[in-house]
């Protein structure tokens, strides 16, 4: 496949920069700093959020600029939130909003929607000063960057995206007109000049190497600007020993004199390459089979590396000649360090590009998730081949395989969406894969497989095995005949019991790796025999007499890196300890020893501290973690200064320890500790710590009540303190490079604020009732946020300065009555900052501001308010509602005692309200008594319409007879949700002036008879009504023609469904239709061929599936059908062959699928309460399960769940 043939996609960048300076872009970056932070530009900035779009050629720095500015101490300090995401060609909305959600919180977010995804990304970014970069955006289609960029315009102003892009049509679409793109050119020969001879001599220019400069200056032209081509030429000098007669051959590369129109690559990187010894010319090659979106580990290329058998040398070990090759292409730069990810490493896009050119027909890299495109360009007999995975993989994407099975070596899933719930067709592992006997690398890891066929024994030639993120239970014996094996993976197979008896016969296994393999039961026996095994993550000890015991590890004399020993509890003869000669294993850095949670009383704790005594590691060891030691003291070899070299110590749950070791006396290099679950100590002496520690963590300490620390702690970056309920010592005073200090559940813990150094951030939680989060400046503390628990008095207790206070929490204070008031201990009336009030179960708040203070005088500008459970509150203050020019967000939830949200009309900024269980609540907006303007209900449908709202949700109001007085909504709404309001008769009088309303969900509103002129809403997209029995009728005007999703569910609809106008509806995506009771068969009428999703429910008469219409829905998706209780089975023509998913519930008389099987397309079923379909298709019967072996995901069960 010719490089200029295939797509360019740009290689995962992330926020962190290893250069130091970027030259010849000084000017620029400063241009882009000052439009971010500088007040002269803030009048650019008033859109929410400010997009600066940065623009130019592949290879040319954009990347690197971002990551600069990105990581800028003004930009630091300006902004409250940062968040990095490589968007790339493959641009998909969820994947991009998912990643940048997961750089702001630490919430798992996998499998989660769309609409999750951004209500917790507006979550966390409302009221907030926020920077995002999206790198490498190519999508041109504005409906993806609006949907993309909606969560975004809740934060504070100022808040800024910026984007990297090649494309200037991309940059029109995505930046605001008051701010020009920043357009990068090729950089100036004198500006690579430093670039090339940081790369190719380690030095600033040729001072000290003149004999090479006019070579260098002539090859630096060649590179023609472009800063990735300068670097990895420079990296190939490197290795050239300041030799002139390489560098002139270098310069004589008759490549050079090739364009980049004929190749498709630089000629600069193509003699690159060419400079390249012949080894790394095979490996880098080999990479050609990795995406360009991947980051990958050293060691998992290195392992794959070997498995072909490109790594040979008969005095040194395979392994460390794959990272020496390795790190030869990494300061060539072939390779780049992944800056957010310290442990992996990409490929520029460039580089991928220069891969696949040299590697030519020998690899095949499926880069379409479904395998639908026809690829001309398909080698005939690929050696190496990889694919991207996807959620669900069906047989058919696979079938290009099957060419492939005298040749293929390689056969690797990458990038998988979901690592670990991705779904694979049963076809694929117990059919294809036996046939592909060549293979000598094979990777399942992150599908949801349970099993493996015995014929996996059949692949002699098999060096690497990855099942990784698998839901294998037991391992085929077979797999013990696989003698060439060199890497078995286990990582996160959380269900496998048991590996194979015989996994002794693996003489040449070189790595196995079964972390987090839980339920693993114990190791096979005979373990010892692995002689050559160098990677072993886990021994696993098991109870039962056919497991290895400890002293097996005594013969693995070649063990590396990291190593853990768990279970130790079933170590008999603590002699057997000794036999496993840790202390000889002089290759292991990392060194975990752990014993089982379940605390035994009746313990023999000498017992365990003769076996932890027998396990005395060698002095080299860098890293030790004790876990659940049950002795009363630590062994002596912790307690003498016999390590050295270690760094990092982590004791935790060693329950019955009444004090710890002297670390600081005799761990001279230690810089990382962590101590947690240590209930019997009570006191920490000074004697603990040491002088070069950096992080020190103390969590779960229920009984420690004193510290006495050393006078200082000169190096200490990072202080936790968390669950120390009684601890009642003073924190260190001395802390000169203290920059992050956390101390949480601490209840009896005074923080003086006063001891931490300046820019020291801070975040103190639950310490005799405070929360705090700030960040100190000089002799200034600057509070990012508060939080007030049960009572405000450490306002005034604390002396608290809360001028720069950004966001406000007042939780169960139950005495509160008002916030603002001229009482001593009331919030103070200048807050210019805050931007965030929150305020939870204050059941006495009556309001927020009391009556004899003057309003005008407070100082507020508060973009978002959230009250919960203020049961007595009866309105919001004027100085909130109506004279606060920055308020866009207010959820107000269960304060019974609110009649009306605002008098006369809504604060005039408001985008977002939500407002939920409030029960005396009649209307959102009521008349103002005191209005003497007689025609005071056209005032107030004027002001209505005039306002910014967009988003009205009111949930659980059962008082509530109508909206507004006028019965008009705001013009700008563009969502609006209702539901569990029985008293509401009316939405609105019409929608006339409502034309950017595109979603309406109605639900459970019993008294709604009417939604008049419904039809004129344009630009209506989303419609849903749901149990709403008063409304009868749909008006006769019909459906809005632009929807792409209807929801009809139980209505008492007396219109016939062919008279409701959906074949109308050609954008129609999505179909849902519940309580038709008449139908006898479905549908009978023309359905829009533009659905891709029906759902069916409560047809209770229904008998059959029309053959006709479904046939005409070429490209549904997704077909739902659930409480059909008549409905016995499927049309015999057949389901549409375009459906991926269906679904089918509480179908007590459906008896069989299609004779013909379901369509090939199908990845997803799902069959619940279907009595008689559930035994046919219990997995092995030769009935149904045929028809359903070979689709990815299938769930059956009897009850709905």
């Amino acid at each position: 496949m010719g490089p200029s043939k295939r797509r360019e996609i740009r290689s995962p960048s992330t926020s962190l920069v290893t250069e130091d300076h970027i030259y010849g872009r000084e000017e620029v970056r400063g241009a882009v700093l000052q439009l971010l932070v500088s007040e002269k530009h803030s009048d650019a900035s008033n859109k929410v959020p400010n997009v600066i779009p940065i623009v130019g050629m592949g290879g040319i720095g954009k990347t690197t600029l971002a990551q600069l500015v990105y990581n800028d101490k003004k930009v630091e300090n300006f902004f409250s939130l940062k968040a990095w995401a490589c968007v790339s060609e493959d641009f998909d909305v969820t994947v991009v909003t998912k990643t940048i959600l997961q750089s702001l919180t630490p919430e798992n977010c996998d499998g989660k929607d769309l609409n999750w995804l951004q209500e917790k990304l507006k979550e966390k970014l409302r009221g907030k000063r926020f920077l995002v970069i999206l790198d490498d955006v190519w999508n041109k289609n504005y409906h993806d960057w609006t949907l993309l960029r909606a969560p975004f315009e809740v934060g504070a102003p100022r808040s800024s995206i910026i984007v990297t892009t090649r494309d200037q049509k991309v940059s029109s679409l995505m930046r605001n007109k008051e701010v020009d793109p920043f357009q990068l050119e090729e950089l100036s020969d004198e500006a690579c000049l430093p670039i090339f001879t940081r790369h190719a001599l380690d030095a600033r220019d040729f001072s000290a190497h003149p004999y090479l400069k006019d070579i260098g200056e002539e090859i630096v032209s060649r590179c023609k600007g472009l800063p990735l081509a300068v670097k990895t030429i420079g990296g190939v000098l490197r290795s050239k020993h300041e030799d002139r007669n390489e560098w002139e051959k270098v310069l004589k590369n008759k490549i050079w004199d090739i364009s980049v129109e004929e190749s498709g690559i630089p000629s600069s990187l193509m003699v690159s390459y060419d400079n390249l010894p012949s080894h790394l010319k095979r490996c880098f090659a080999y990479c050609s089979i990795l995406p360009k979106d991947y980051e990958f580990e050293e060691k998992e290329v290195v392992l794959l590396w070997m498995a072909e058998g490109l790594i040979h040398h008969p005095e040194e070990e395979m392994e460390d000649l794959g990272f020496e090759y390795f790190h030869d292409l990494l300061s060539r730069s072939f390779f780049q360090k992944s800056r957010i990810n310290e442990s992996k490493f990409v490929m520029h896009d460039l580089i991928n590009d220069l891969a696949q050119s040299v590697a030519g027909d020998t690899c095949y890299r499926m880069e379409d998730r479904i395998g639908s495109s026809q690829d001309e360009d398909i080698p005939i007999k690929p050696r190496h081949s990889s694919y991207l995975g996807s959620e669900y993989d069906v047989t058919k994407k696979f079938e290009v395989f099957s060419k492939f099975t005298s040749s293929l070596r390689t056969f690797l899933p990458l990038m998988l969406p979901y690592p670990g719930c991705c779904y694979l067709a049963r076809h694929v592992p117990f059919e294809l894969v036996p046939t592909l006997r060549c293979l000598r690398a094979l990777s399942f890891n992150g599908y949801r497989i349970t099993e493996l066929p015995n014929s996996i024994g059949d692949l002699k030639h098999l060096r690497y095995l990855n099942l990784s993120h698998t839901r294998i239970r037991l391992l085929p014996e077979s797999v013990a005949s696989l003698y060439n094996l060199q890497t078995l993976l286990l990582k996160y197979c959380f269900h496998l019991k048991k590996l194979p008896s015989m996994l002794c016969n693996l003489v040449n296994l070189l790595c196995l790796n079964i972390e987090c393999a839980d339920s693993l039961e114990g190791m096979p026996m005979q373990i010892g025999k692995l002689t050559c095994l160098q990677t072993l993550s886990n021994l696993v000890l098991g109870k039962d007499s056919s497991c290895s015991g400890i002293k097996e590890l005594g013969p693995l004399k070649h063990l590396r890196e990291t190593l853990c020993i768990s279970r130790l509890e079933n170590v008999i003869e603590s002699k057997d300890a000794k036999d496993a000669k840790l202390i000889e294993k002089t290759k292991i850095d990392v060194l975990s020893l752990e014993w089982s949670r379940d605390i035994d009383e009746s313990k023999d704790t000498t017992s365990e501290l003769e076996v932890l005594n027998g396990l005395r590691p060698h002095n080299a060891l860098t890293k030790l973690v004790i876990i659940n030691y049950g002795g009363t003291k630590f062994p002596n070899w912790l307690t003498s200064p016999s390590f050295p070299h270690m760094v990092s110590l982590r004791l935790e749950n060693c329950y019955n320890c009444t004090s710890l070791p002297p670390l600081g006396q005799y761990l001279p290099s230690l810089k990382n500790l962590w101590i947690k679950g240590m209930a019997n100590v009570k006191s920490v002496g000074s004697e603990f710590c040491g002088g070069n520690l950096e992080t020190l963590h103390f969590h779960d300490m229920e009984e420690w009540e004193n510290w006495s620390p050393c006078e200082e702690f000169p190096n200490l970056h990072q202080l936790s303190l968390r669950k120390c309920p009684k601890l009642l010592g003073k924190l260190p005073n001395n802390l000169p490079l203290l920059n992050e200090v956390e101390i949480i559940d601490c209840a009896q813990l005074v923080v003086s604020l006063s001891c931490f150094p300046d820019k020291c951030k801070f975040n103190i939680k639950n310490c005799r009732g405070l929360c705090m989060e700030g960040v100190v400046f000089g002799s200034k503390v600057t509070f990012k946020s508060i939080f007030f628990y049960r009572s405000l008095s450490p306002i005034s207790d604390e002396g608290l300065d809360m001028e720069g206070l950004e966001r406000l929490t007042i939780n169960s204070c139950e005495e509160l009555k008002t916030l603002w008031s001229d009482k001593v201990g009331s919030l103070p009336h200048h807050l210019p900052c805050l931007h965030n009030l929150n305020i939870y179960s204050c059941p006495k708040l009556v309001s927020l501001v009391a009556e004899e203070v003057d309003q005008e005088s407070l100082q507020l500008r508060i973009t978002s308010i959230d009250i919960k459970d203020c049961i007595a509150l009866e309105s919001l203050p004027k100085v909130l509602m109506y004279n606060n020019m920055c308020l866009g967000y207010i959820c107000i939830r269960n304060c019974d005692s609110l009649t009306h949200f605002a008098r006369s009309h809504l604060p005039p900024t408001l985008k977002e309200l939500y407002i939920g269980d409030c029960r005396s609540m009649r209307k959102l907006v009521e008349d103002d008594d005191n209005d003497t303007n007689n025609n005071s209900t056209t005032a107030s449908s004027s002001g209505i319409k005039s306002l910014l709202l967009e988003d009205l949700s009111v949930q659980y109001c059962p008082s509530l007879e109508s909206l507004t007085s006028s019965g008009e909504l705001p013009a700008t709404l563009q969502r609006l949700f209702i539901m569990d309001c029985p008293k509401l008769e009316s939405v609105a009088k019409s929608f006339h002036h409502n034309s950017f309303l595109t979603n309406i969900t109605i639900h459970s509103c019993e008294n709604l008879q009417f939604l008049n002129g419904i039809h004129n809403l344009t630009s209506l997209r989303d419609l849903k009504i749901i149990d709403c029995p008063s409304i009868l009728s749909f008006p006769k005007e019909g459906f809005p023609t632009n929807l792409t999703t209807l929801k009809i569910s139980n209505l008492k609809i007396t219109e016939a469904l062919f008279d409701w106008g959906l074949d109308n509806l050609t954008y129609l995506n999505q179909l849902e239709i519940g309580g038709c009771q008449n139908l006898v068969s479905f549908p009978e009428i023309t359905l829009p061929a533009s659905l891709t999703s029906l759902y069916i429910s409560k047809f209770s008469n229904l008998e059959c599936l029309s053959s006709e219409g479904l046939r005409k829905l070429t490209s549904l998706q997704t077909l739902h059908i659930y409480d059909c209780e008549k409905l016995t089975c499927f049309p015999e023509d057949g389901l549409p062959p375009s459906l991926l998913e269906l679904h089918i519930s509480s179908c007590q008389k459906l008896r069989s699928f299609l004779k013909n099987g379901l369509p090939p397309s199908l990845q997803q079923l799902e069959i619940r309460e279907c009595p008689l379909l559930l035994e046919p298709c219990k997995k092995d019967q030769r009935g149904e399960w045929r028809r359903i072996a070979d689709i990815p995901y299938v769930q059956i069960s009897y009850k709905c769940e």
